[in-house]
């Protein structure tokens, strides 16, 4: 489970994007999330709290597609476990935050405006 840990946190933190808002900031703000997507249970307040920074962050469809693609980077750099992404996918959902696009490797982060 480290590496698995490790590989996504090197993914993200090395991917920079063209958005304002910095992969690093992305990994910053989902961090508190990885213990759910991992092992599911209960949703971190932090990880909410998280989630909705980075949707108030990404005002543009610029920004909205850099946090796209490094969400995107970092599952499509890890093999996650289909509970894993279906963890991950519904954590706006269970956050009460209206994403633009759904978290998935599949996602076309260009398609978002």
């Amino acid at each position: 489970m480290r590496s698995l840990l490790l590989a996504l946190f090197l993914v993200l933190a090395f991917h920079n994007g063209e958005a304002a808002v910095s992969c690093n900031a992305v990994v910053g703000d989902l961090y508190p999330c990885l213990s759910y997507v991992v092992q599911g249970g209960n949703v971190p307040a932090n990880c909410c709290n998280g989630i909705r920074t980075l949707n108030s962050q990404a005002q543009t469809p610029v920004d909205r597609q850099g946090v796209c693609r490094c969400i995107k980077n970092a599952i499509g750099g890890v093999s996650f476990s289909s509970n894993n992404l279906n963890n991950a996918q519904s954590l706006p959902a269970k956050c009460g935050v209206n994403l633009p696009y759904s978290i998935s490797p599949s996602t076309n982060c260009d398609s978002i405006n």
